[in-house]
């Protein structure tokens, strides 16, 4: 089942995002699972990612071996998953 995931990062900032994507696109798109990513600032502070997957499992693999080693220290990242009954791209 597709699931949303929300990730709230605190901390993070554009410029460390910025610098993030650019490295893990390529590997973002050829990840098991992969459907669509989407990142911006969020309101409490820090930068809110969104992104949609075939399975939790697939968008932990990611995170998990690409995503956490890369991570700044003392940036933590807060994720949730929400099922999706429906999910594409255009």
């Amino acid at each position: 089942m597709a699931v949303l995931m929300i990730a709230e990062v605190p901390g993070l900032t554009e410029d460390i995002y910025t610098g993030m994507i650019g490295q893990l696109m390529p590997a973002l798109r050829g990840s098991q699972g992969f459907v669509s990513h989407a990142g911006g600032p969020s309101p409490e502070g820090g930068w809110r990612v969104v992104e949609v997957w075939e399975s939790k499992e697939d968008g932990d693999a990611f995170f998990d071996n690409a995503v956490q080693p890369n991570l700044p220290p003392g940036i933590d990242v807060e994720r949730t998953y929400h099922p999706l009954h429906t999910a594409f791209t255009k």
